[in-house]
């Protein structure tokens, strides 16, 4: 029990690790697209950026009808079964779901164009700029499709790297046109780097080499029923959390402007980049693991407790490193201009310790393919945070906009292990509480330093409990899964 327990953890290290990567080298790539906006097209394009983004993720998931997420689930439990024909007939009714979608998102995107324009910027303005959107939808719609077939076989690696070259090419297109043509370039490199994605994603799906076989709306659907079901309800839930976000920033752009919108949409950019590499793990290998182990409650409950372990161990250095770092980060990343988003920033990314283990939780109820409580819990969630971020902002502009994500995390947290313990009887045990509570305290403990009016006081505090955390989640590791091992093995295999 104690190796497999180990393996475990190690398999979940490595994952992280290689994703970890993928989104260090991302957030590198950001930094200088981001630094690059901010400077061409200041906040004004920054928040113009944000709410085409903001439509197209809206759209995006009306079309896709949750495919994009369904199809892991089923993917991941027929290829752990080795079942090679299933793998075909799985990929080849998700390949012409996703065609039939990436139509209609498009079409639909044209035909609704005023009324994107009319709700997203308050006027019909910007019809011509949707209509060309449509593009970017259709292409974004089928990166999904292959997205979904590499992550569901594992292909893990072949994921990483088309992620890397898509964000590195992306990025070389966008800067030129930037410069040349300001806001106007918003568009085009929209839809050129939607394009570039779905290339790179299409040559490595290719390279698995899975046959398809020919099928018929009509019996591509019979044999899908239970995809295109469970997708639906994935699809409702996520128009949900999509809208929230959505109305969040229309909320914001009538309250405080335009501006406004673009220090919201930086500052979460900032706070989802820098712990991205520990949720994008999660969403890449933890959900298709746990997929194709769903119907066997301990050892999902053994998945789950290991995945929140090395979350918060790894989370914890990166918070605290973060708000001693955070001043820097947002003068790289933009300018002084964009100081103000300090408060939001430091209060939100504490909530991402919480974040670590509800989102573990959370994954069982999607992996498992329970719609009604994954329906009720997303909704009730989205709406809940919707309300206290409506209402931090209202009250406290910015920084209340960042103790209202703190809060709604401390909310999530709680409310998840209790449905989850209800319905599934998933519980944690003691040790993982002592150890998530260390990791609270750690982070809480730099946080509060930030309050200190001397900056010596300020930054001597955040430094010694970094230098803390550092220590700690290395000596826990190393209890867990001797990484000392694992180092010499690794330098070995390159000697």
């Amino acid at each position: 029990m104690a190796d497999k327990q180990q393996f475990s953890y190690t398999h979940i290290l490595k994952a992280t690790s290689l994703f970890g990567g993928v989104q260090v080298f991302k957030i590198l790539i950001s930094i200088i697209r981001v630094k690059i906006v901010a400077i061409l097209l200041g906040g004004v394009g920054m928040g113009i950026i944000g709410l085409f983004n903001s439509t197209i993720q809206v759209v995006s998931e009306i079309a896709k009808l949750g495919l994009d997420t369904s199809a892991v689930k089923e993917l991941a439990h027929v290829h752990a079964s080795k079942d090679e024909k299933a793998v075909i007939k799985t990929v080849s009714i998700l390949q012409k779901f996703i065609a039939i979608t990436a139509i209609i998102g498009a079409i639909f995107t044209v035909v609704f164009s005023a009324l994107l324009s009319q709700l997203t910027f308050g006027n019909t303005d910007y019809t011509f700029e949707f209509i060309w959107l449509a593009i970017a939808i259709f292409f974004m719609q089928l990166t999904n499709g292959k997205i979904a077939i590499l992550q569901g076989t594992q292909a893990l690696k072949k994921l990483a790297v088309a992620n890397v070259l898509g964000s590195t090419v992306g990025l070389v297109v966008s800067i030129p046109l930037y410069y040349i043509y300001g806001l106007e370039a918003i568009v085009p490199t929209i839809i050129i780097t939607a394009v570039i994605i779905f290339i790179f994603f299409w040559y490595f799906e290719n390279t698995l080499k899975i046959q398809r076989i020919s099928l018929g709306i009509r019996e591509a659907y019979d044999k899908g029923r239970d995809m295109l079901h469970l997708g639906f309800v994935l699809s409702i839930t996520g128009i949900v959390i999509f809208t929230t976000t959505y109305l969040l920033q229309i909320y914001i752009r009538y309250m405080g402007g335009l501006d406004e919108v673009g220090y919201y949409t930086a500052g979460f950019l900032i706070i989802n980049s820098y712990v991205g590499m520990v949720f994008n793990a999660m969403g890449t290998d933890y959900f298709p693991r746990l997929s194709s182990i769903h119907t066997d409650n301990a050892q999902v409950q053994n998945a789950v407790r290991n995945q929140a372990t090395i979350a918060i161990l790894l989370i914890t250095p990166i918070v605290t490193t973060f708000f001693i770092a955070a001043p820097l980060i947002v003068k790289i990343l933009y300018s002084k201009e964009f100081l103000v988003i300090i408060g939001l920033i430091s209060w939100g990314v504490l909530g991402m310790v919480f974040k670590a283990v509800s989102w573990s939780v959370g994954y069982v109820i999607l992996a498992k393919g329970d719609s009604k409580i994954f329906v009720k819990t997303s909704i009730g969630f989205s709406l809940l945070m919707l309300a206290m971020n409506c209402a931090g902002y209202y009250f406290g502009g910015l920084t209340g906009l960042g103790i209202s994500v703190l809060a709604y995390y401390i909310i999530h947290f709680t409310g998840l292990l209790i449905i989850t313990k209800m319905s599934y009887g998933l519980l944690f045990q003691s040790t993982f509480y002592k150890l998530f509570m260390q990791c609270v305290l750690l982070c809480g403990a730099a946080f509060a330093c930030t309050f200190l009016e001397s900056n010596y006081l300020k930054y001597g505090g955040i430094i010694v409990i970094m230098l803390l955390s550092y220590i700690f989640t290395y000596s826990e590791l190393q209890k867990k899964m001797n990484i000392k091992q694992l180092i010499k093995n690794k330098l070995s295999k390159r000697s």
